[in-house]
């Protein structure tokens, strides 16, 4: 199976990204700490370097991700030539307003009256990037929502007189070419439930989660054996859970979402479901 998502507006925001970009002396990109690889936009990636913009690169949600693992993309993106990396979580004020000390940096000649320093949030939809803007502000400007692509058109954020912040819409790009790109996003809840089937997604997580974290697994959902194969997963959670439907019959559908309910809340466990050297082994597999 494979999952694409691209609804029409998203063709009319790349546009008005690329025309921000001539403007802009710092591009942030928000990704999910939990799926760094999976959530960087290719066509964000080629403006940006096309512009030759400084960039800082923010893993969002990093208080729901395996935090040894978050240290490793960290390093990996500070070794990105015009690239610096930081991790934080949304829901703390003082990490998200380290924001702005780093983007200074990157653009150390901005951030007078005269000069302000200009900066472009972007990243895939629901990372985050409304909450970071709000915080930043000390305001509630940006519309927030639990559900991807909330944000529409490009805003102009005064967040004081020597700082401009333009918000984008969340983007994603035409063809996602990697499957299991396509399933982490779905399970991260990057992309509109209408574009991928809940229990194939909740049996890719479940795989990816067998061999990354067996024993979060074993302990949460109260495994006695080894864990079950396929979808003898999501059985054991519906009877769990008593998720019966008609007939006595187990209700693999609200096994899987709630199954990916939980990877998404965190309750399972810290969790991140790629490493720079995985995703690197599976690029060179997709060639």
């Amino acid at each position: 199976m494979t999952i694409q998502w691209y609804p029409g507006h998203m063709t009319a925001a790349k546009k008005k990204a690329e025309e921000a970009m001539e403007i802009n002396d710092v591009i942030i990109e928000v990704l999910d700490a939990r799926i760094p690889g999976s959530s960087i936009n290719p066509m964000i990636e080629s403006i940006r370097l096309k512009r030759q913009r400084p960039h800082l690169k923010v893993l969002n949600k990093a208080d729901l991700a395996d935090s040894k693992i978050t240290e490793q993309w960290i390093k990996f993106f500070n070794s990105k030539p015009n690239t610096t990396a930081i991790s934080l979580s949304a829901k703390k004020i003082s990490e998200v307003k380290k924001i702005l000390s780093y983007s200074k940096k990157l653009a150390p000649h901005r951030c007078t009256s005269v000069k302000p320093l200009r900066m472009l949030i972007m990243g895939v939809p629901n990372v985050g990037k409304s909450t970071i803007i709000n915080v930043l502000k000390n305001k509630k400007i940006a519309k927030v929502g639990n559900i991807p692509a909330v944000t529409k058109t490009l805003q102009r954020i005064d967040i004081n007189n020597n700082i401009i912040l333009t918000d984008s819409p969340g983007m994603m790009w035409p063809k996602i070419n990697n499957d299991l790109d396509g399933f982490f996003l779905a399970a991260s809840h990057t992309i509109g439930i209408n574009a991928y089937d809940e229990i194939e997604t909740a049996l890719v997580l479940s795989e990816t989660l067998k061999t990354l974290y067996p024993k979060l697994l074993i302990d949460f959902y109260e495994f006695e054996d080894s864990l079950p194969t396929d979808e003898k997963f999501l059985e054991h959670i519906a009877k769990k859970r008593n998720f019966i439907i008609k007939g006595n019959k187990l209700n693999l559908l609200k096994a899987a979402i709630s199954f990916i309910n939980d990877y998404r809340n965190g309750v399972i466990g810290k969790i991140s479901l790629e490493t720079p050297s995985s995703r690197e082994l599976m690029l060179k597999n997709l060639l």
